[in-house]
């Protein structure tokens, strides 16, 4: 059973204040965009194991600390299931990077644990244990558009027109959700900030206008922790991109162009640029966590 689920990019990141719990109120905009992981789940006798592929592979464990395993794991114990799966995980999503690729596996083992074991649960169950593995699984289950608020778990879909083009930065190494936050924390004054700019150009389907009001309360604490990206979101804008954010908590960036031609050309000249180790095209956009293969049968 083999199941696909994508990044993400927020396209508007408002982090409050640190709540007792350890988690900060988040008020985002994400999209899901067409970079994936794939997870496929093999029947195994009596425990969960895990093997990793793909770019960033060596970085993953392949214990509980994993989220995917940890996923198959809770599912088990919610639905009686016997605790027996290999999974096998394919990484298209950088690693580290900000794009919520761990939520992506996370959210395909979900689904695909559950169709292998035939649980019955239904998508709002699925959904309810998504919650409880970390703050953007529940994102990568729907995908799409999607207002995310409480911690990042309350999710609502978002009116939007078209498709959006994105040209992705990748750097040399991840980046600490947690130092990033932490950095935030230290030094970041609190300022309230609205996402009603990014649901209109939404709505418009206006990539332009869009371009011009991406925002993210954790770029500032990235590039304090990474001052090299400051100069690959500069070169994006020079090379012509409409817009330009770090991804989530980095230190992917992250540029919006306005056609898919558009967003060819601007990869091109990043990759020429020398100011990131790779360059990555996406549109978005896309579903969330779904089945791509079924016993030896593709479904795409």
């Amino acid at each position: 059973m083999t199941v696909r689920a994508p990044g993400k990019v927020n396209l508007h990141l408002a982090v409050g204040p640190l709540r007792p719990n350890g988690y900060h109120d988040v008020v985002s905009v994400m999209q899901a965009v067409s970079l994936y992981d794939e997870v496929t789940a093999h029947p195994s006798a009596d425990e969960v194991t895990c093997r990793v592929s793909g770019e960033g592979a060596a970085d993953l464990p392949r214990d509980a600390g994993n989220l995917a395993v940890a996923a198959a794991l809770r599912l088990a114990v919610r639905t009686g299931a016997a605790a027996g799966v290999q999974l096998e995980i394919v990484k298209g999503i950088p690693v580290a990077g900000g794009m919520a690729g761990g939520s992506a596996d996370a959210a395909a083992a979900l689904v695909a644990c559950d169709a292998l074991w035939q649980t019955g649960l239904d998508r709002t169950e699925i959904g309810e244990l998504a919650s409880m593995l970390g703050s953007d699984v529940p994102f990568t289950l729907v995908g799409g558009t999607a207002l995310a608020t409480g911690r990042g778990e309350l999710v609502t879909p978002v009116l939007g027109r078209g498709q959006f083009h994105w040209v992705f930065a990748l750097a040399e190494g991840g980046l600490s959700t947690a130092e990033v936050y932490a950095e935030h924390d230290r030094r970041a004054p609190l300022v309230e900030t609205s996402p009603d700019g990014v649901l209109a150009a939404l709505r418009a389907g206006d990539p332009a206008a869009l371009g011009k009001v991406l925002h993210n309360d954790l770029q500032a604490a990235a590039l304090r922790l990474r001052p090299a990206l400051r100069r690959t979101l500069e070169a994006g804008v020079d090379c012509g991109a409409l817009g330009a954010i770090v991804s989530g908590s980095g230190p992917t960036c992250a540029f919006i162009a306005r056609s898919h031609a558009d967003a060819v050309a601007l990869s091109a000249a990043l990759s020429g640029a020398g100011v990131c180790r790779a360059v990555r095209l996406a549109h978005g956009p896309v579903p969330g966590a779904r089945v791509v293969e079924r016993s030896g049968v593709g479904t795409r």
